[in-house]
């Protein structure tokens, strides 16, 4: 099971590494704006086994990030808690040191703007894996 925290912005590279191709409903995104935190339960694609492994697997995960002053929705249904998310990158945009945005790319052109205080974010397996019959694909160019 897996279980990371990003401080930085490499370490929020290997979350997103892990969290490519997770797939959520709208409905599970959540800002707790009393206690500066985002979070939200995703579906993740088991990426560790590596491209050709023998079976895919995919994890129910748990992703939050503190100290979160902002949050900033774009083309994202967020009428419809049952519309299904497709994450594709978390990345980080650099404000004045350490504060900026972490922005969370959806397929389909959507994304989430989180404007942070600093980084600091927490990735965690919640349960056992199960198998999946497809790898996810994605258009070049």
């Amino acid at each position: 099971m897996l279980k990371l925290a990003a401080l930085d912005a490499d370490d929020l590279a290997v979350i997103s590494a892990h969290m490519q191709d997770a797939v959520l409903k709208a409905g599970d995104l959540s800002y707790l704006k009393k206690t500066r935190k985002f979070a939200f339960v995703a579906n993740r694609f088991v990426w560790e086994h590596g491209p050709r492994a023998e079976h895919f697997e995919r994890r129910r995960a748990g992703l939050h990030f503190d100290r979160v002053i902002g949050v900033k929705v774009q083309n994202l249904r967020r009428d419809d808690a049952d519309a299904v998310l497709a994450l594709l990158s978390i990345g980080f945009e650099e404000g004045k040191a350490p504060s900026g945005a972490i922005v969370l790319d959806f397929s389909g052109g959507g994304s989430i703007r989180l404007e942070v205080e600093c980084i600091e974010a927490r990735l965690s397996d919640l349960g056992p894996a199960w198998a999946t019959e497809h790898i996810p694909q994605h258009e070049l160019g």
